[in-house]
């Protein structure tokens, strides 16, 4: 191992030194390589030949590195010869460009390098006084907002799509800047630069021609919307602008298709007149007729030359001419107006000449016409009215004249009241014209005069008249003031005159009256209908219970005038007896129910025992339990009917009170009308035999059936029968007749009793009233009040007709109803039975 170490360790001190010796082969002197050598040949004798094969090809492999070695270093040394020649040139380069951006004031931002941040080189003083470049690209720091906003628009565009631009600045320090920008392969640059000189002027020259243009196109916009057709002409006569007017005058569909098809509004001899005028240097002007869209028209033409051309317009007098001769007809109107008039208008001119006189005036001064005619001055008109006598009287009269003919110099004078020596009274109006002259309007005012006077005393009569009413009366304006008021307004609510008299207000009204009445929303709806605004003005009444125990009825009434007309009348003592009325009425009403009520109450409850008497008498009767003598059974008989009529009366009390309580329900259904009246005759039989009276049935044939209460009708019946029965005498005949006609049934039952008084026609339906009429019925009078209740519940009628000592008809008429409807109540409502009557008996 030890061996083996130090072979290795020989072979590797070889290997460097061979290195070496490659590396740099002149670093070894002769000496040195014979050392070498020697060290060389000292190693391991065993391993010489291979030692020596490698140092020989280490020696090789130097030798091809220095050559190498040295052609790079001349290949080197000829480039950087190169790179220093560039450099130069691109310093040289880069010193002319320094130099050419300080020959100008500007400074240059350049987009896209590595960092991408801009690069800004030049002089930025130009814009801001920052010594930090970086401050120049915030643009709103040195520009107006719109021209700041704008350039930052241009610079994004050229950034994002390199859309170049350039653009005139005017800066915060009144500096002229021209900005401009473009794309540069992957960069882009934008330069900023000073201008003055030529090209301030320039920018100048730019701001004017923009100017120019814009005011231009305001002109050429104005035309195009005047009415008169305008053109210009070129150097060679022919159109090059036409306005919209031009355009539809000539029929074109725009101004540029006018232009193209040179379409020419004037004929050629009009054009070649304004053409020899132009060539003179005259301005041509002409009124010519020209046909426009179709219509002949009458124009005043102008056409002036210009140092480009001619431009010309053309004004339509068409319509100005129109105007003129309706003004010409409107004004013989006004005359032929006037002359209806019942004013009477005279008008004068500056020179105080009449001009025209109505015919009013001629009446009402009584003036020929022909002097009229003669246009005589306001002067000699006046002298000629006073020579007639038809001017007021005047002590002075030229006095007068003068201050009258003061009119003509005063812009506004004032109106005058003349008083004629005839009666008449006028009204004289001045209506100064402003060439001069005076219109007089006469107005005869003698009626209006007495009508006012008479409207006066009317007033003082009305007055007089509200004053003298006890019921307050008050009128608010539509300012919500008062106006006028009666003492008794005062006096209700205890006002003082001297207040009332200051018109005050109506809020100032209501605080005066509120300590007698307190109640604020009362107030608030007065003057909300004396003062508020509302769509449409309404009436109003309350009635007010005041503090001091009295009672005040108030009403308001819009007036046509917008004001409000309030009344207060006190009616504490008719309230007072409208109450006790009430509390009376309230009284017998809780009387009547009471009594109804109680009738009910006794009715049932005399019912049920009665029931059983009945029910023990026919089980008596029956001998059930045990025989009864021949006395027994007379009396069982007389309870048994005695029982019976009580029993009657009870249910017809009873159904009187259900009916009182529109309780009362009926249970319609078919009602045979024959089988009917046999029940009915047949539940009178025994009256008929002790009566001993006859019973005559009359039907027609065919008489069928309707829609009733089956029970009703038979307990109708039973008791007109048993009324007929009860004031007839022996061998008397009771006739009960039935008849169908159109819309009704109606049954008929008469006798030939005493008749009835016609004193007591009125009160034989009412309750309890029973006349015998010196006959042998007896009853407590309430079989026809029945009759008449179950009638008119079905929607039905009774009719009575009767007289001393020939008898009674009883008439009722039922009204036919078809199936599922109901009979009208007594209330003229149909009503649905719910309670059968038969339930009720056997309750």
């Amino acid at each position: 191992m030890q061996k083996r170490g130090s072979q290795i360790a020989h072979r590797w001190a070889r290997l460097r030194l061979a290195a070496a010796f490659a590396i740099s082969p002149a670093a070894f002197s002769a000496g040195t390589r014979a050392q070498t050598f020697s060290s060389l040949a000292h190693l391991d004798g065993a391993n010489g030949l291979i030692g020596l094969s490698l140092g020989a090809g280490l020696v090789v492999f130097a030798a091809g590195a220095s050559l190498l070695l040295l052609a790079g270093r001349k290949n080197w040394s000829r480039r950087e010869a190169e790179l220093l020649a560039e450099a130069e040139r691109s310093r040289q380069a880069a010193e002319r460009a320094r130099a050419f951006l300080a020959a100008e004031t500007q400074f240059v931002v350049v987009w896209g390098g590595e960092s991408g941040e801009p690069d800004i080189e030049g002089d930025v003083t130009l814009v801001i006084d920052t010594p930090s470049p970086r401050q120049a690209l915030g643009f709103g720091a040195w520009l107006p907002p719109d021209e700041a906003q704008a350039l930052e628009a241009n610079v994004v565009r050229l950034r994002e799509r390199g859309q170049g631009f350039c653009q005139d600045l005017v800066g915060l320090n009144g500096r002229y800047l021209e900005a401009e920008g473009r794309a540069i392969g992957s960069r882009v640059v934008m330069r900023v630069r000073d201008v003055s000189g030529e090209r301030l002027e320039l920018v100048r020259l730019r701001e004017d021609q923009a100017e120019q243009k814009a005011q231009l196109e305001i002109f050429r916009g104005l035309l195009d919307l005047s009415p008169h057709p305008a053109w210009m002409r070129g150097a060679d006569q022919r159109l090059n602008w036409v306005n919209q007017a031009y355009a539809r005058a000539v029929d074109a569909k725009t101004p540029r298709d006018a232009i193209d098809r040179d379409l020419e509004l004037l004929d050629r001899g009009a054009r070649e007149t304004a053409l020899r005028a132009r060539e003179s240097g005259e301005i041509f002007r002409q009124r010519l007729p020209v046909v426009v869209a179709g219509e002949r028209r009458l124009m005043d033409v102008y056409d002036a030359p210009l140092s480009t051309g001619a431009a010309g317009m053309a004004d339509d007098l068409s319509e100005l001419e129109n105007l003129r001769a309706d003004h010409a007809r409107q004004m013989e109107s006004h005359i032929r107006t006037l002359d209806q008039l019942a004013t009477a208008v005279a008008i004068f001119d500056h020179s105080k000449k009449l001009v025209f006189a109505n015919a009013a005036y001629r009446q009402l001064w009584s003036l020929d016409q022909v002097f009229l005619d003669q246009r005589p001055s306001d002067s000699e008109i006046l002298d000629q009215l006073r020579a007639d006598r038809r001017l007021p009287e005047q002590a002075d009269f030229r006095a007068w004249k003068s201050s009258l003919l003061e009119v003509y110099h005063n812009l506004d004078p004032a109106p005058q009241v003349w008083h004629l020596p005839d009666g008449r009274t006028l009204r004289v109006g001045f209506d100064p014209n402003p060439q001069g002259g005076v219109t007089y309007l006469f107005d005869d005012v003698t009626e209006r005069f007495n009508l006012e006077s008479q409207y006066n005393a009317l007033a003082r009569v009305q007055s007089e008249t509200l004053d003298a009413l006890q019921e307050g009366v008050a009128v608010f304006g539509a300012d919500g003031r008062l106006k006028f008021f009666n003492p008794a307004f005062g006096r209700i609510w205890r006002l003082p005159v001297a207040q009332l008299a200051a018109k005050p207000h109506i809020d100032a009204v209501t605080a005066a009256c509120k300590p007698l009445l307190p109640d604020e929303g009362a107030w608030a709806d007065l003057r909300s209908v004396v003062a508020g605004l509302h769509d449409a003005r309404m009436g109003f009444q309350r009635r007010m219970a005041r503090s001091d125990g009295s009672i005040v009825d108030c009403a308001a009434a819009p007036l046509p005038d917008g004001g409000t007309l309030l009344t207060f009348i006190d009616v504490t003592d008719g309230v007072n007896v409208e109450r006790a009325l009430t509390e009376r009425n309230q009284a017998l009403l809780a009387a009547e129910q009471l009594r109804n009520d109680f009738v009910h109450h006794v009715s049932y409850e005399l019912r049920s025992p009665l029931t059983n008497i009945i029910g023990f008498i026919q089980l008596l009767g029956d001998q059930g339990v045990g025989p009864l003598n021949e006395k027994q059974r007379e009396y069982a008989g007389y309870v048994m009917k005695s029982s019976a009529a009580l029993l009657a009366i009870i249910n017809d009390i009873l159904d009187l009170a259900t009916i009182d309580r529109d309780a009362m329900e009926l249970q319609l259904g078919e009602v045979d009308i024959e089988r009917t009246i046999e029940e009915a005759a047949a539940g009178v039989q025994d009256r008929l035999a002790e009566s001993h009276v006859e019973l005559s049935v009359v039907t027609t044939d065919g008489i069928g059936a309707f829609q009733a209460d089956g029970k009703r009708v038979r307990q109708i019946l039973f008791n007109l029968l048993s009324n007929a029965i009860g004031f007839s005498e022996p061998g008397q005949t009771v006739t009960l007749a039935a008849l169908r006609r159109d819309s009704e049934i109606v049954f008929k039952v008469s006798d030939q009793g005493r008749g009835i008084p016609p004193e007591l026609l009125d009160k034989v339906f009412d309750r309890f009233e029973s006349h015998t009429l010196q006959s042998r019925h007896r009853g407590v009078g309430l079989g026809l009040s029945i009759v008449r209740a179950f009638v008119e519940r079905h929607g039905g009628k009774v009719l009575i007709d009767s007289a001393p000592g020939e008898g009674t008809v009883v008439t009722c008429l039922f009204p036919l109803v078809k199936a599922g409807q109901f009979p009208l109540t007594a209330a003229g409502l149909y009503r649905r039975p719910l309670e059968s009557d038969d339930a009720r008996d056997e309750a």
